[in-house]
């Protein structure tokens, strides 16, 4: 899978594609540094107060509806 989103799945330079995704890339990114902060919060949280997780946190953003597990 190609990692740089400014090349095609060939590699080469897609100055257009990257233009018109962007956005996206940059509030899929921000979204998921959100939930790994309140994952690590929670964790520490429930640390703090004497309790253990013993099964998978799971999470919804309401505006975007996406699910995290």
């Amino acid at each position: 899978m190609n990692t740089n989103p400014k090349k095609n799945a060939e590699g080469y330079p897609d100055p257009t594609a990257y233009e018109g995704t962007k956005n996206i890339i940059r509030e899929e990114t921000e979204l998921e540094r959100r939930v790994n902060t309140l994952i690590k919060t929670l964790k520490n949280v429930i640390r703090l107060s004497g309790f253990e997780i013993i099964g998978r946190i799971e999470i919804k953003d309401v505006k975007t509806g996406k699910e995290f597990r």
